[in-house]
């Protein structure tokens, strides 16, 4: 039996490092900021999806979306246990892997539109206004319920976010 990380405030490079499931969960480091880690997090996935996309082909990276979503969960759940928090700030892999997902069906588009995507999904993710707030409340705990809970919002997030730029399109 292994000994869990003990609860911390604020995790460290140490608890970054210390599990794979951290690594994932904490974006790589961009979870560590102390300011706005969920906007920077989304800025992360916003920069390496733009690399992804320069060597992956649509339908592969759409592969790496869907995937990035039970991972997510699983590195979500992980590390929510470790810390011993309901739903941690530090926590942005559910912001990277929405956010991917609002850009690969939003791909091709010009810095304009994804401009818009972004500011969009941070609006929803932070505001959580209707659906978002309703799946943000679903699920708490620890366990495979919590890690939903935390994914959840933001996957809402983005559908309100795909919403907005399909009703834009269409009648703009």
């Amino acid at each position: 039996m292994t000994a869990e990380p003990a609860a911390v405030a604020r995790p460290s490079l140490r608890f970054l490092f210390a599990h794979p499931a951290h690594c994932i969960a904490l974006g790589f480091g961009a979870g560590l900021s102390p300011v706005a880690p969920g906007t920077v997090g989304t800025l992360w996935a916003w920069a390496t999806f733009l690399l992804l996309q320069a060597w992956l082909p649509p339908a592969a990276l759409g592969w790496v979306v869907f995937a990035s979503i039970p991972v997510g969960w699983w590195a979500a759940t992980v590390a929510a246990q470790h810390l011993h928090v309901l739903d941690p700030g530090s926590i942005v892999v559910d912001e990277v892997m929405a956010f991917w997902l609002v850009l690969w069906l939003v791909m091709p588009a010009g810095f304009v539109a994804q401009l818009a995507a972004f500011a969009l999904f941070r609006f929803f993710d932070a505001a959580k206004p209707g659906p978002v707030g309703w799946a943000d409340n679903l699920f708490h705990g620890f366990g495979w319920r919590g890690g939903l809970g935390i994914v959840l919002d933001d996957l809402v997030a983005a559908f309100c976010t795909l919403l907005v730029i399909a009703l834009w399109r269409h009648f703009v």
